[in-house]
């Protein structure tokens, strides 16, 4: 069952869980369930992907029960009218602890046109953790709050293995002798990328919406493993 964060005639909002893949396409490869067809069984009727998240992503992801709903919600993606924060465990402190990462990206395919693509980050906590992992005795980690100000494909994932700070769990840009560290240590066996809260105008009535998910169990683990606290207000840019 998947957990509903809100839902209406026109719009639902879930917390997707990380490692389902939400519908299918060339990128997800085999899978056994998708999400669409997961909440349609669940919901009843027709729905409509308004945007997506990344197989291993979890967090708020909209679903429209009208194409013209689906539509609008697209043109507010579009305009960046919608704004997004994820949070994120990364390798290493970031320097400055609050910047922007400005780096043109990529479609899907690494070969395709390049096009503009900004990530604003701020560093929440960090942690120093007494394990030997290559030429260091302690590893250090931190946890950002980042707000893509476009959406490039994977733009998060691969703007802060650019700065040399990769998410944990990222098996495509990350590093993976860090990511075998948090299974091995820690038993976290999931990308520590989730889609934390997501700020729009209701398409039908335009009423202002703020939209959040909570963290699943294996994240939660790690928040209290590093005795991190999540900010009770953290304002979403406009």
């Amino acid at each position: 069952m998947l957990e509903i964060l809100y839902q209406d005639d026109a719009l639902i909002a879930v917390n997707k869980p990380a490692g389902l893949a939400v519908h299918r396409s060339k990128m997800v490869g085999n899978a056994d369930e998708f999400l669409i067809d997961l909440l349609r069984e669940q919901v009843g009727g027709t729905v409509y992907l308004a945007h997506r998240l990344d197989r291993a992503t979890s967090g708020v992801l909209l679903i429209a029960r009208s194409s013209e709903v689906a539509a609008a919600l697209g043109e507010q993606f579009m305009g960046r009218d919608v704004h997004k924060q994820y949070l994120t465990v990364v390798r290493g402190w970031p320097e400055p602890a609050e910047g922007v990462v400005d780096y043109p990206l990529p479609g899907s395919r690494d070969t395709g046109p390049r096009r503009d693509a900004r990530t604003a980050y701020r560093q929440l906590a960090t942690v120093e953790v007494p394990i030997a992992l290559g030429r260091y005795p302690q590893q250090r980690y931190a946890l950002l709050l980042a707000e893509p100000e476009t959406g490039r494909f994977r733009q998060i994932r691969k703007h802060l293995a650019h700065i040399h700070h990769p998410v944990i769990g990222d098996c495509q840009h990350g590093r993976s002798d860090h990511n075998r560290l948090y299974k091995q240590y820690f038993s976290c066996h999931r990308m520590l990328l989730h889609a934390w809260r997501l700020s729009l105008r209701h398409p039908v009535d335009g009423r202002p919406m703020q939209l959040q998910a909570p963290l699943d169990q294996a994240y939660c683990k790690i928040l209290e493993r590093f005795a991190w606290q999540l900010p009770s207000e953290t304002p979403i840019s406009s």
